[in-house]
């Protein structure tokens, strides 16, 4: 025990003495919690849409109204001229196109059918398609209440829909836990990593390596510190999810920190293990960089893995951040506790055992 505190003491004015580390473990976390939910989003908003009145009539009038008073939507133009909004169209200046046809106020009165054409871009599919969801949806809804207020019957809802989890589709709650999880696999893998072969090049190692510190002390001093570090990110980034967005679990909080252990453990003995391989600083950081990006893009960060092709999604089963994002969205959002997700755990717990056992045999004492 005496050794392993010296080892930890060494470890902690190593890095409270460095310029750098320190003030990045504050900033970086700070950054990413208070931009990213913001720019990484799948809402579209301020979709560009040109209207073609041929009624000009209240009716058409209270559409348009309806559209110009919503932030989803850009109003860029009315006219009765369908070919000046396709060329916008063509040129991408907007995004979908409503043509309200003559004598649709007439006919809604009569209650026949003149339907509103609506017509998107499907160059940006995401916008175009969805854009096109939010404009049927507005203009059944203006539909419906103008038949209220003339008295006709309102229209019949086959459909009710209802989101549990995530009543207001925010995608930024969606996203939130997943950058706490990026944060992780930022400061508990890549810098253990970086440390070690930091040592490796000004030499100090072999300093360790005359004495008679064993792998396990060695490596365990090493960890420990990202481990306390990676622990105190994670509650300064829930703390900012609180404060900022408002965003609290809905499961218990120490669902989330032994969740938050076990994936510690696995990230920084996958850093320990890719140090143990490099010979410069380079090697660690395009070795880690490599598979952080499939960690990343393939375990369900950023995209559903039930979306992948199906050989993709096989692949998935042999991430960690796959578990971990499983519980963090779980408890998170729909307050889900152990006995659901304990398989979950489990597989943490054996990516840890691996990857922290790899990383005391793969190093390996030099003089």
């Amino acid at each position: 025990m005496r050794m392993l505190r010296v080892l930890l003491e060494k470890e902690f004015l190593q890095f409270l003495r460095d310029p750098f580390l320190p003030k990045m473990v504050i900033v970086f976390p700070m950054m990413v919690m208070l931009v990213f939910p913001w720019v990484t989003t799948m809402d579209v908003r301020h979709v560009g849409v040109s209207v073609v009145d041929n009624d000009r009539t209240e009716a058409s009038r209270r559409i348009v109204q309806k559209i110009g008073a919503s932030d989803y939507y850009t109003l860029h133009g009315i006219s009765d001229d369908f070919g000046v909004s396709l060329r916008a169209l063509e040129t991408g200046d907007v995004d979908v196109i409503v043509e309200i046809p003559d004598g649709f106020e007439e006919a809604l009165a009569e209650g026949s059918s003149k339907r509103v054409s609506i017509s998107a871009n499907g160059v940006n599919a995401m916008k175009g398609s969805l854009g096109m969801q939010y404009l049927l949806q507005t203009v059944s809804a203006t539909i419906a209440e103008l038949q209220r207020e003339r008295g006709g019957e309102p229209p019949t809802v086959p459909v009710v829909v209802q989101n549990r989890y995530n009543p207001t589709l925010e995608y930024r709650y969606y996203m939130i836990p997943a950058l706490m999880i990026m944060l992780l696999i930022m400061i508990t893998g890549f810098l253990p990593a970086l440390n070690i072969v930091s040592e490796k090049e000004k030499g100090t190692i072999e300093q360790i390596n005359v004495t008679p510190v064993s792998q396990f002390h060695f490596t365990l001093a090493k960890l420990m510190l990202y481990w306390i570090v990676g622990f105190v990110v994670l509650t300064l980034a829930m703390l900012l999810g609180w404060i900022v967005y408002g965003l609290v679990p809905a499961g218990s909080f120490g669902a989330i920190y032994l969740a938050a252990m076990l994936f510690v453990l696995v990230m920084s003995g996958f850093g320990v293990v890719a140090a143990n391989y490099s010979s410069t600083m380079m090697q660690a950081i395009f070795g880690m960089f490599f598979f952080v990006m499939i960690f990343i893009l393939m375990s369900g960060l950023l995209t559903p893995v039930e979306s992948m092709p199906e050989w993709a999604q096989r692949i998935t089963f042999v991430l960690p951040p796959r578990y971990f994002i499983g519980i963090m969205r779980a408890v998170y959002l729909k307050g889900a506790v152990f006995t659901d997700l304990w398989r979950d755990y489990a597989a943490l717990a054996g990516f840890a055992v691996l990857f922290n056992t790899w990383a005391v045999l793969s190093y390996r004492k030099q003089v």
